[in-house]
């Protein structure tokens, strides 16, 4: 097949990447370089030109999502990966889907939705701290943030408003559950752990993501079934949701409570989601039943051994970044190295955005595939960059080894 992969990112480069071992003709628009070490680069984001003579369109990332882009080449006749503009707003709107959560009965945190900063802060005094403040509208993960006191709160209000949720703290363990759904059939990925905050032990601002991974026991299967059961399951049934639809959750004493949908691939998750997926899995078999609502009886396998990626981030992530720094040691690194903030210059390949690489490695157990992908991480070299040392430390007590 000739597929089309929408995006420039990380996640649009490991897409592109299995797609291209599988033996597909993969595209990239507008790409990245890494995209580029597969298939062709359409460098243009006018993305029914750049769809021309493709037989499925997968689109990454959420913004040409919100804007319509599935409406506008279903409406060409193209079969294409993702949710209709109408589905987007579970992402695009904080208010609109803790509503929709609310009318539908998706656990979730309680919460109030508001559309100025001075009713955010008469809200304040109905919920004890912390507290999470998160902004309505698509923020690249940045635009939540959990106060610790009334001072803060009110801080956060005027910085992320004026249209806000705020809600309630829960405690428990952050979960990322993907599915691929043809708007009545669906298919779960495995379980991932995201590692939102930029600094180890979960500290600092949030960022778009520092590293994840995924090693099969994230979940029992009997918390996954109660995660389709509650979650899911109703999500799609009432909506008719195609694509890939994200569910951030939170594993509660009370059970699984969403903190957000997302409307597409996590990212950093499809990295380690791809490089662990199983050679006997067709997955551009899995998103043409999607596109074309063929899913039913579809399955994604599953190598046994754990996958870990790890973000490197420029200088100033995820402030304001600095560009430009020359980057070294990705071939010598032994890891799938997922290029994202990169762009060919003068000197060879740099840094051009704040989240540059998720260096991504394999082992026969969780501390193995620590060990491998850190070790690569070590041989890769920019000035100012940094990354999390603790990505997959909070899987470790599943393995018996903390």
């Amino acid at each position: 097949m000739k597929i089309l992969v929408i995006g420039s990112g990380g996640r649009e480069h490991a897409i592109a990447w299995r797609l291209a071992r599988e033996g597909h003709q993969v595209a990239g628009a507008p790409g990245n370089p890494g995209i580029a070490q597969v298939g062709e680069i359409r460098a243009t984001t006018d993305y029914a030109a750049a769809a021309e003579g493709m037989d499925l369109i997968v689109v990454g990332p959420e913004a040409p999502l919100v804007a319509g882009v599935v409406d506008d080449l279903r409406s060409r006749g193209l079969a294409v990966v993702g949710p209709n503009r109408q589905n987007a707003q579970l992402e695009a709107s904080k208010i609109h889907s803790k509503g929709f959560m609310r009318r539908i009965g998706i656990p979730t945190a309680r919460f109030e939705r508001v559309e100025s900063a001075e009713a955010g802060i008469d809200a304040l005094p109905k919920f004890e701290y912390p507290v999470v403040i998160k902004a309505d509208g698509l923020a690249a993960g940045k635009g939540v943030i959990i106060a610790q006191d009334r001072a803060e709160a009110e801080r956060a209000i005027h910085s992320l408003g004026p249209r806000l949720v705020i809600e309630e703290f829960l405690q428990g363990e952050e979960v990322s559950f993907i599915v691929i759904s043809d708007g009545r059939s669906c298919v779960a990925l495995e379980a991932t752990q995201d590692h939102k905050t930029v600094g180890d032990n979960d500290t600092g601002p949030n960022t778009g993501g520092m590293g994840a991974y995924c090693d099969g026991r994230i979940l029992s299967s009997a918390q996954a079934g109660v995660v389709m059961d509650t979650i899911i399951e109703p999500a799609i049934r009432v909506t008719g949701f195609t694509g890939f639809l994200y569910a951030g959750l939170m594993m509660t004493a009370a059970g699984p409570k969403v903190l957000e949908f997302n409307v597409r691939l996590g990212d950093p998750e499809t990295q380690p989601l791809m490089h662990r997926m199983s050679a006997s899995t067709s997955f551009a078999d899995v998103l043409m039943g999607s596109a074309t609502g063929s899913l039913a009886g579809a399955r994604i396998e599953w190598n046994r051994e754990p996958s870990v990626c790890v973000v490197m981030a420029a200088a100033g992530y995820p402030g304001q970044v600095r560009t430009g720094d020359v980057i070294t040691g990705i071939d010598d690194s032994g890891a799938r190295v997922f290029q994202a903030g990169t762009r060919v210059g003068v000197h060879g390949l740099e840094t051009a955005g704040g989240r540059v690489l998720g260096v991504t490695s394999s082992g026969a157990d969780l501390p193995a595939a620590i060990a491998s992908t850190y070790a690569a991480v070590g041989k890769i070299h920019f000035e100012g960059m940094h990354y999390r040392r603790d990505i997959g430390a909070k899987g470790l007590r599943r393995w018996g080894t903390i």
